[in-house]
């Protein structure tokens, strides 16, 4: 299980990037370039363009340090959302690059469906990593050990009435993953090649 980073180190690592400071692109490379790279894979199904994504998104961060805005939400929230939004980018780039089952290539409506299926997966990627640690342990728990309720309770200490409502919060938050959001307007220079 991951561990949150606080509203403050988020706070600070936008000031150091800000200034310039390699060694926290560094971090900040460390601490999420796995998330980074696992949502670009998702995505495109391919291990070189996961990199180039992995590489445009922190390249991104690193020129545009105060596109971030921590009253949105956490950084790692913003770097997931940029991520999808680069690698969904890339697969409508690419059209004419992947192939369909007979190995031919994709036609603009099935072009199309599998960005909404990827894109529905990236957004339970995004909603999850997004999502409270506590809930996130909770939702781990049962769908990865598959343990029940009682079992995630003894396991987080707390109560199970508490960890029910965990879960179900949990849940309800990933039953939005198919419903399309509000287009956002990406950040100046985002969206087309980095």
């Amino acid at each position: 299980m991951t561990n949150d980073a606080p509203p403050r180190w988020d706070r600070r690592m936008q000031q150091r990037l800000a200034r310039g400071e390699a060694a926290a692109l560094a971090e900040l490379y460390d601490r999420f370039a796995s998330l980074v790279h696992n949502l670009a894979h998702r995505v495109l199904e391919d291990e070189t363009a996961a990199d180039r994504v992995t590489r445009e998104v922190f390249g991104y961060v690193w020129e545009n340090p105060d596109a971030y805005d921590p009253q949105q939400g956490s950084l790692r929230a913003w770097i997931a959302m940029l991520t999808q939004r680069q690698a969904v980018h890339r697969l409508r780039e690419s059209q004419t690059a992947p192939a369909d089952a007979d190995g031919g290539t994709l036609t603009a409506e099935a072009l199309e469906e599998r960005i909404r299926e990827v894109s529905v997966a990236a957004r339970a990627d995004y909603i999850v990593t997004s999502m409270p640690a506590p809930l996130r342990a909770a939702l781990e728990l049962a769908y990865f050990d598959r343990r029940d309720y009682r079992e995630a309770a003894a396991a987080l200490g707390v109560t199970e009435d508490e960890a029910r409502r965990r879960l179900r919060l949990g849940l309800q938050l990933l039953s939005t993953a198919h419903v399309q959001p509000p287009r956002a307007i990406s950040p100046p220079g985002y969206g087309r090649a980095l």
